[in-house]
């Protein structure tokens, strides 16, 4: 007789061989249909990681072989699919840094997205024709340097987060979403208004002609390959973001265990009582700022390198709230919800609403027609891509009323004297 976790299992091993089999000959474009296959691909990352009900040596079999086989195959044959899971990749470790300071510390911050700013044109500066006329000989910077910013952006970022938080440290609820919400839009217009008298920042129109990093490695692939060196440049990228994302899986998952990740939930439960039992507020709060603020700082770099092109309209204050948005989702302090809430999002605003656009679009230029009814008459204003935000509403405030505590709710795990100081 077969076990039920063994069922369960084997379904899920079919069930990802079908999908990707089907993604590989089938579904090889960009329609609806394909969208939908996609999305299928990725619902074994959910399942999968789920090891309290699928067997761990099972979970990360199928994680490896969707992660490192099936989407950079399906990914190669049409890199939209790769740019998606880039993108997921970037905004999952956003996620993660935010989930430090609003899901275990309990700082509401709305002004995330600037640490994520000073990343992108920390490297946008050093990298770009505009770097060499600001700072002079030795600029720009060659791609190979991307590694050796990223690294310098953690420090850059993780001062900016804390220079963020000293002022703030004995704001707390309404008062230091203000004030964090003041500091993005600090960022934001300085990087709109930094063109005069010193052009830092280039002002409205951004900055271009950003370096990327291995390019040389992807012209060598596709010399040996015959397979076009922007695959080969969106898969470094897709390597790139996914050790990030496991480095800040790593992260989260050490500091949660930790005892600054106990302070960090003392502080978020009551900060009285914590500071009553011993808890170093001003330097507890102050890591958690740096903290989420590193990873933001990073994956700046990251974006700024693949756009090749940063301007302030990046860095709104939309963006902020997006990402917010995604932890909430989730799951706020659930590190499992948050990775699904930003995928979630991500795919939601890059595909689907686009999809089922192009969708639209496709039967209103063919005239089909539904009980006398021809979708050539339906105006344009009804395409679900310009309704992105609406959408996005909705599905929050469904969530805030039946699921308030995310799609995977955070689960809060006894843990030992001898094991904190073991991850501290």
């Amino acid at each position: 007789m077969v076990s039920r976790p063994f069922s369960r299992s084997a379904w899920l091993i079919a069930y990802t061989l079908v999908v990707t089999l089907l993604c590989i000959f089938v579904f090889t474009g960009n329609g609806l249909m394909d969208t939908v296959a996609f999305v299928a691909l990725l619902v074994p990352l959910f399942m999968a990681s789920d090891f309290d009900k699928t067997d761990p040596r099972v979970g990360g079999l199928v994680l490896a072989f969707v992660l490192l086989c099936a989407l950079p195959v399906i990914g190669m044959r049409n890199t939209f699919y790769l740019d998606v899971a880039i993108q997921v990749g970037i905004f999952a470790v956003l996620a993660l840094g935010l989930n430090i300071v609003v899901g275990f510390a309990g700082l509401l911050d709305l002004g995330f997205v600037a640490f994520f700013a000073v990343g992108a044109y920390l490297w946008a500066i050093v990298s770009s024709p505009h770097g060499a006329a600001l700072l002079g000989a030795g600029f720009p910077l060659q791609g190979d340097a991307f590694f050796v910013i990223v690294i310098v952006a953690i420090f850059v970022a993780a001062g900016a987060g804390a220079l963020l938080g000293l002022p703030v440290l004995r704001l707390k609820g309404d008062y230091l979403a203000i004030v964090t919400l003041g500091f993005g839009e600090v960022i934001r217009v300085l990087a709109n208004n930094l063109d005069k008298p010193v052009n830092i920042t280039n002002g409205p129109q951004g900055i271009a002609g950003i370096a990327q990093p291995l390019t040389e490695a992807a012209r060598v692939l596709a010399t040996d390959t015959a397979v076009p060196a922007f695959r080969w440049q969106a898969l470094i990228y897709y390597a790139v973001v996914l050790a990030l994302v496991l480095v800040a899986v790593l992260a989260n998952r050490r500091l949660d265990s930790s005892s600054i990740g106990r302070s960090w939930v003392a502080i978020r439960e009551d900060e009285i009582a914590a500071q009553a039992m011993g808890v170093p507020l001003v330097r507890t709060k102050l890591i958690a700022f740096a903290t989420g603020a590193a990873f933001a700082g990073t994956m700046g770099v990251l974006f700024a390198a693949k756009q090749t092109f940063v301007s302030p309209e990046s860095f709104d204050f939309n963006q902020s709230i997006g990402i917010l948005a995604m932890i909430v989702l989730g799951g706020l302090g659930s590190i499992r919800g948050v990775m699904m809430g930003a995928g979630l999002v991500t795919i939601l605003n890059l595909q689907i609403l686009k999809s089922l656009s192009a969708g639209l679009n496709h039967l209103r230029a063919t005239g089909f027609e539904i009980l006398g009814w021809s979708f050539a008459n339906l105006p344009t204003q009804f395409e679900p891509s310009k309704y992105e935000r609406l959408i996005f509403g909705l599905i929050l405030i469904a969530m805030m009323l039946y699921r308030p505590r995310g799609l995977v709710p955070a689960e809060r795990r006894p843990i030992s004297a001898r094991d904190a100081g073991r991850a501290s």
